[in-house]
């Protein structure tokens, strides 16, 4: 396996694989934006509009590569407030479900924190929902629970759930 950035042209060549990485996320329960009715073509809207961002300079895409076959994905946001530029976002971190458990969010993560630094952004942050298993993840690795919103999303199945702020200073 191996951890790739990916340019607009790659991101595009790998849209139905990413969208598929997407489906199979929220069919794990993934509180990632979506409900367990996401459509394909929603999944692939999605990413689009994510490609669009990398095309502009405003987002870059981590991808986790078995050969051709795609098994997760995180999505870096640096801010572009003049105020801000110390700082950027890191957004759906995903592995599909049948590769879970194998360290490749960790080598994700690690990916997009070595290229954070490298951009000068020794501030991130990001939101997970409260109490699921990605929080002790972030934990893990070094992110500090800033606070949490009640109430704040619906999980895949519809039922209301918290959201949880993290950050992690770099460097």
């Amino acid at each position: 396996m191996r951890i790739a950035e990916l340019s607009e042209a790659q991101a595009e060549e790998r849209s139905d694989a990413l969208a598929a990485v997407l489906l199979d996320a929220v069919a794990g329960g993934a509180s990632v934006g979506y409900m367990a009715d996401l459509s394909r073509d929603d999944a692939a809207a999605f990413w689009r509009e994510a490609i669009a961002g990398i095309a502009a300079g405003g987002t870059l895409l981590f991808a986790a590569l078995e050969g051709d076959a795609l098994s997760g994905t995180v999505l870096f946001h640096p801010c572009r407030k003049p105020n801000q530029l110390h700082r950027a976002d890191v957004a759906k971190l995903l592995v599909v479900q049948s590769s879970r458990r194998a360290g490749i969010g960790s080598r994700l993560m690690d990916a997009l924190e070595t290229r954070a630094l490298a951009l000068g952004r020794n501030l991130l942050t990001l939101d997970t929902a409260s109490g699921s298993e990605a929080e002790s993840f972030y934990r893990r690795r070094g992110y500090v629970r800033a606070g949490e919103i009640p109430g704040y999303t619906l999980m895949p199945d519809g039922s209301l759930n918290g959201t949880a702020l993290y950050y992690k200073q770099l460097g």
